[in-house]
């Protein structure tokens, strides 16, 4: 655990959430609310520079950040980290962003591969946001970001968990905000599609054709327009009309053609993937 020292251990200034926020779309989303001047306390695995990067956010934006270092594999962690924010900040904002995904065949992987994602991607985000849910409702208005994926709208061979696990997210979501209706939260849950994350994930998916380059976004890109939908009270946030016409194509046509088509892509990449490695 760790905080701005010299910082009172009680703050009554509002406070965003962002987990995973070390790298990728949690550090864009750390990057584009900290340009609007929110307070960030930042969440992530230990040694991933987090404090680093909240000083540089601190200095370059004016704004208090504090950040927090954990393990979610472990259910003990979150409840430390919900109770030390409930204890000392006030929050408005709570982008539940950590999560793992990846591509492989149900028999020849691990249970500890498995039962890393559904902890990461289903248990982590529920249980915190049950943490911290009594410190939204305190505010008049605040918003709760979970972030799915695309591939939820379809089951899919060899990755299986992963899309079944941001099903989950997506019902979660839509359940839990309309339980909420007339309070002052507001949940949304955004669909991010392929992002340029790294040169490798770019390459892979650019392989599609103009398809895969159409439907490339960048991490701000996601942050900034997920943020500004959510702020907007936006139920499902699906980005760029080439996602949202491939949700339509995912959720209009035959679910057995789509998922054979899904399951083949996947496959075709793995065979792909084995066949470049030394």
């Amino acid at each position: 655990m760790y905080f701005q020292p010299g910082e009172s251990m009680t703050n009554t200034s509002l406070y965003a959430l962002v987990t995973g926020a070390s790298k990728g779309l949690g550090k864009a989303f750390a990057l584009e609310l900290a340009a609007m001047k929110k307070n960030l306390i930042l969440v992530s695995l230990p040694g991933e520079g987090l404090e680093e990067q909240s000083k540089e956010l601190r200095a370059e934006y004016g704004i208090d950040v504090v950040f927090y270092e954990t393990d979610f594999l472990k259910n003990e962690n979150i409840e430390k980290l919900g109770s030390w924010i409930n204890e000392n900040y006030s929050l408005e904002i709570l982008i539940n962003n950590a999560g793992i995904g990846g591509s492989c065949s149900f028999t020849e992987t691990s249970a500890e591969y498995l039962e890393t994602i559904i902890r990461l991607n289903i248990a982590a985000p529920t249980l915190l946001l049950h943490q911290l849910l009594p410190n939204l409702l305190q505010r008049d208005k605040a918003w709760v970001l979970n972030v799915a994926s695309m591939a939820c709208f379809t089951p899919i061979g060899f990755k299986t968990i992963y899309p079944a696990s941001k099903r989950f997210l997506q019902h979660f979501s839509a359940g839990l905000r309309e339980e909420l209706r007339g309070t002052g939260v507001s949940i949304s849950c955004v669909y991010p599609g392929p992002m340029k994350t790294n040169n490798t994930v770019s390459t892979r998916i650019e392989r599609y054709g103009i398809w895969g380059r159409m439907i490339l976004l960048t991490p701000q890109e996601v942050a900034s327009k997920s943020i500004h939908k959510m702020f907007k009270n936006k139920k499902n946030i699906v980005l760029g009309w080439p996602n949202k016409i491939y949700r339509f194509m995912m959720t209009r046509f035959p679910p057995g053609l789509v998922l054979k088509v899904a399951t083949r892509a996947v496959k075709k990449e793995l065979i792909r993937e084995k066949e470049q490695t030394p």
